[in-house]
This record gives structure tokens, C-alpha cells and sequence, in this order.
């Protein structure tokens, strides 16, 4: 097998729920040793589901076999000083530690950068929480949408004008912050030679979030002449059609704003005469009269199934997509084609399909080849290779509520 990109990289999480875990399983996925710490009742997302025929059951969340592919798990107490003692040990050796706990928290348990760079100089700590370690609001108590929300991407994104702005799902603050970490923590280790040593990585995902959701279309207004564009819905209002619109079986994302697109899509639709008068070859004209426009694209949608609508758009440059549910996504030749889909082997849950690696490196492929950990799956087998820990010792941390029961 091929050698992950990033062999050679060890990394310690201490983290728990889903943007540290996330960023460890991308260095995991390509190639990274990721050990994972796990308190003994298990990192809380094996809680969250989603499970088989919803029984719940800690070895069988989705959410947890997603975000924890390739790595080793351990089970630590870090509640006792002999946890901590093991943790600190841990981390004399590795790479990296990846953490998203309450600012302060690594600090009581003896965890912090500061302390483990003492004995482990070249250390990077990639730190995740909503809204940093710093700041007024660094210790206030947030999840995943507070950070959202307090990024004001709510209010530029999510929701329809004059009516309260929409909660925003599938944890994008925590992905965001977690993608953020993993790029700019592999940036602090490759650049330890030239700062002479390791970093501690604040990551907030709110700034993470308004850089990427907010700054680059409203900084320039706001600086310019102190106007901040807000929500408007479904569909741009300066350009049609540029919306989401219903069609036979479902819907599409219907964009056509440029000349050539706009008659290309006149084409499909066998070049109506209300598609060529001059007025409209203009996007912002269309935009004025889009209450207009709309009504007449959807009587020609609804006569149309959207891969169809998306097939021959797409045939005369129009970049128009159908809107799939996740059932066709997980069936979508392209996703296929590109190896993005795969199926891994799960002791408890069996055949699982995942997703593939996110980013495509042909010399050395990642992507997750083996299945998230068991509750302290590896706990003997890694306290045994890094601290030199025997079966006597191991039976004696067990006795003592260090660590459960260990696996094999």
C-alpha cells in the first residue's frame, strides 16, 4: 500500500464531539498515527446516533464511526491525576494535540500548551472552540450554531427578508473550525524548523465562519459605503434566473445569468418568444422583472424531471443541477466514479458504507481504510508501544478506575 501523505505525523486527541474529531480524522485519513483519547464512559457523540433500527448503542453511532475513521482509541480518566499522568506522557511524544474543550479545562488537567510544550518543545496544539481562547466571550458556554450565529452569517444567509433569520444545520461552525485547524496545524508543523519550535493554534470557528460565510461579500460594502447585505431567501437578487425552482419529480437550481447561458437555456426550452426580447438578455433586467419570469420557467420545470432539465441545460452551457436528496447522492455515479463512496468493515455494525477522502492526492490516496475504534479498543496495545506499559500495569490502572476494562 501506498504510504498516506501525512505518514510519519503523530497526533493525540483529546477531543470530543465533532470539530476536534473532525480535524484529527483528516490527518488520520491521510496517513496520520491519531491516537484518541476517550473518557471512560466514551467520547459523548456515541450518544447522538443515528443508530441501526434507532436502538441506541455506544458502538454503533453514525455519527461517531464518521468522524472517527483510522484512528487508535484509548480510554483514559482524565479526572485522576494518574490520567493526566498518562496523558502528559502521551503527549511527550507526538506531533500534534488536537482539542476542543471549554478554554481553561486543558489548563486544570495539566494539558495546556504551555505545559506540555515544557517536556515536547516541538509540539503544535491545534485548540478548537466557538469563539476562541481570548475575548470577552472565550469562557461564555457555546455550541456549534452559537458560533454561527455570532458570526452574523444568519443574518446574511439563512432565512427569508423581513422574518427571523434560520438556525443553520449539519454543524458547519464545528467543520469549518475543524478544516481550518487541520490546514493551518499541518502549516505549524511543517513550519516548525523555521519558527524554531512548535505553536499553539487558536482556532475560533465564528471567525472561521465569517471569513468564509460573511467577509468576502460584505467587507468591501461595509468599508466602501457602510451598507452590509442581508438574507433574501431563496434565489440572488441581482441577477435571474438564479433560484430554486420545482420541477416533475423534484427541483432545480436553475442559473443563467450570463448572454450565453440565458440562450442557452432559450434553447432547451425551444426559444420562446418572451425569451428574446432585448430587455432580457440583461441579468439585472431579468432580476426586476423576475416576479414575472419565474411563473413561466416553472410552467416549463414542472413538465420536466430535473436530470433531464440538468442533462440538456448542461449540454448547451448552462449550469443548471438537479437538487438531489441524500438517497440519490449515496447512488450517484459521480460521487462513484470518483471514489468518494466506499464501504468499510465495522466489528459491531458490519458493512458500513462512508464517505471518501475529501481532498484527491493521486500519489497518496486517503480516505478512511479502517472503521472508527471500539470504546478503548487500543488502549493496552498503545499505553504498551509508547509507555512501555505491561499487562501487570495495565491491571493495576483498571483497578484503580484509570482506565475500564481493556480490550484486547
Amino acid at each position: 500500500m501506498v504510504a498516506g501523505a501525512l505518514h510519519g505525523i503523530s497526533v493525540l486527541e483529546i477531543g470530543e464531539y465533532v470539530s476536534a474529531p473532525y480535524c484529527a480524522k483528516l490527518f488520520a485519513d491521510y496517513g496520520a498515527d491519531v491516537v484518541k483519547v476517550e473518557p471512560p464512559d466514551g467520547d459523548p457523540s456515541r450518544a447522538w446516533g443515528p443508530f441501526p433500527g434507532d436502538v441506541p448503542d455506544r458502538e454503533k453511532s453514525g455519527t461517531f464511526f464518521f468522524l472517527n475513521t483510522n484512528k487508535r482509541g484509548i480510554m483514559l480518566d482524565l479526572t485522576t491525576a494518574r490520567g493526566r499522568d498518562l496523558a502528559r506522557a502521551l503527549a511527550a511524544d507526538v506531533d500534534v494535540v488536537i482539542e476542543n474543550h471549554r478554554p481553561g479545562r486543558m489548563a486544570a488537567w495539566g494539558l495546556d500548551h504551555q505545559t506540555l510544550a515544557a517536556a515536547n518543545p516541538r509540539l503544535v496544539m491545534i485548540s478548537i472552540t466557538p469563539f476562541g481562547q481570548t475575548g470577552p466571550y472565550s469562557d461564555w458556554l457555546g455550541t456549534d450554531l452559537n458560533a454561527f450565529h455570532l458570526s452574523g452569517a444568519s443574518s446574511r444567509y439563512c432565512g427569508r427578508p423581513g422574518e427571523a433569520p434560520l438556525e443553520h444545520g449539519t454543524f458547519a461552525a464545528d467543520f469549518y473550525g475543524a478544516v481550518t485547524g487541520a490546514a493551518w496545524g499541518l502549516a505549524a508543523v511543517y513550519g516548525r524548523a523555521r519558527v524554531g519550535g512548535g505553536q499553539h493554534l487558536d482556532v475560533s470557528c465564528a471567525e472561521a465562519i465569517a471569513a468564509t460565510f460573511v467577509g468576502g461579500q460584505n467587507i468591501g460594502g461595509c468599508a466602501q459605503d457602510g451598507k452590509c447585505e442581508r438574507r433574501t431567501g431563496v434565489g440572488m437578487p441581482l441577477g435571474a434566473p438564479a433560484t430554486i425552482l420545482p420541477c416533475k419529480d423534484g427541483h432545480v437550481w436553475m442559473l443563467a445569468l450570463e448572454p450565453g447561458q440565458w440562450n442557452g437555456l432559450a434553447r432547451v426550452m425551444g426559444n420562446p418568444e418572451w425569451m428574446t426580447v432585448d430587455i432580457f438578455q440583461d441579468m439585472y433586467q431579468r432580476a426586476q422583472n423576475a416576479d414575472a419570469i419565474y411563473p413561466l420557467l416553472i410552467e416549463w420545470t414542472m413538465q420536466h424531471g430535473k436530470r433531464e432539465i440538468m442533462d440538456r441545460c448542461q449540454a448547451e452551457g448552462v449550469p443548471v443541477t438537479a437538487v438531489f436528496s441524500i438517497a440519490e447522492a449515496a447512488e450517484h455515479p459521480h460521487l462513484a466514479a470518483r471514489g468518494y463512496l466506499t464501504e468499510i468493515e465495522h466489528p459491531a455494525l458490519g458493512r458500513v458504507r462512508d464517505l471518501g477522502a475529501p481532498f484527491k492526492l493521486p500519489a497518496s490516496p486517503g480516505g478512511p481504510t479502517r472503521p472508527a475504534p471500539l470504546l478503548g479498543e487500543h488502549t493496552a496495545a498503545v499505553l504498551g508501544e509508547r509507555l512501555g506499559l505491561d499487562a501487570a500495569a495495565l491491571a493495576a490502572l483498571e483497578r484503580e478506575g484509570v482506565v475500564a476494562k481493556v480490550r484486547a
